[in-house]
């Protein structure tokens, strides 16, 4: 993966709790926590977007019946759902 090094300005107490991270062993550097971060918000976007859309335009395409089927006969760990 290609990467591009960016300089950020961030609260203190959010470098503080970064580095936390990094000394505990919790994440391998800033850069990956941060990375991780954006992420995450890049998905819940995308997400977010598709919810609006299913609440606008309905369920096109049966996926109501497969959650429902899904629910009813997926067994996790032993565990009915």
């Amino acid at each position: 993966m290609t990467t591009t090094q960016i300089s950020v300005r961030l609260p203190e107490r959010i470098v503080e709790y970064l580095d936390s991270l990094v000394d505990s062993g919790g994440a391998p550097s800033r850069a990956s926590v941060i990375a991780f971060a954006v992420e995450r918000e890049m998905r819940r976007r995308i997400y977010e977007h598709e919810a609006r859309i299913l609440a606008e335009e309905g369920d096109a395409n049966g996926l109501e019946d497969l959650v429902a089927f899904t629910t009813t006969n997926l067994s996790l760990h032993g565990l009915d759902a």
